[in-house]
């Protein structure tokens, strides 16, 4: 899975409170519009974010799925009505000065898996690379 790569001067356990904060998965990730819910467990495998994408009055109601959570990885399914759904992974490793941050996304809607994997990545690389630095620069300055 071709994965975009982003390095930040804020530790890892910032950016791991950032992602563990369902309240502000919409600051970060492209595309999501606004929060509706966020289940008490978030992040534990099997939680749940119930958010919008889309602006206003062009709304569609999704939702995130946890697959597997740990202080420093987090794998997503984003459901992404009518498109598909989408398996997200993040890790976060310790670097020199904070952390590095890495992001992969790759499509698993049965009509959409057909996409090779590098013309997926040039389609998405644009994206994750502002997903990921909108979530350090949320790590950077201290959202909660």
């Amino acid at each position: 899975m071709p994965s975009v790569t982003y390095t930040t001067t804020a530790s890892p356990a910032k950016v791991w409170s950032i992602l563990s904060n369902g309240w502000l998965y919409s600051s970060w990730v492209v595309g999501a519009s606004r929060i509706r819910s966020v289940d008490e467990t978030w992040p534990q495998a099997g939680s749940r974010i119930h958010h919008s994408v889309g602006t206003w009055p062009l709304l569609l109601d999704d939702i995130t799925v946890s697959r597997e959570s740990s202080a420093g990885s987090l794998i997503l399914t984003a459901h992404a009505s009518p498109v598909g759904k989408a398996r997200i992974e993040l890790t976060i490793e310790k670097h020199e000065h904070g952390a590095q941050v890495t992001m992969a996304e790759h499509a698993e809607s049965l009509w959409m898996r057909w996409i090779p994997d590098s013309a997926q990545h040039v389609a998405m690389a644009p994206r994750l690379r502002e997903c990921l630095r909108r979530l350090t620069l949320l790590a950077e300055n201290g959202a909660h």
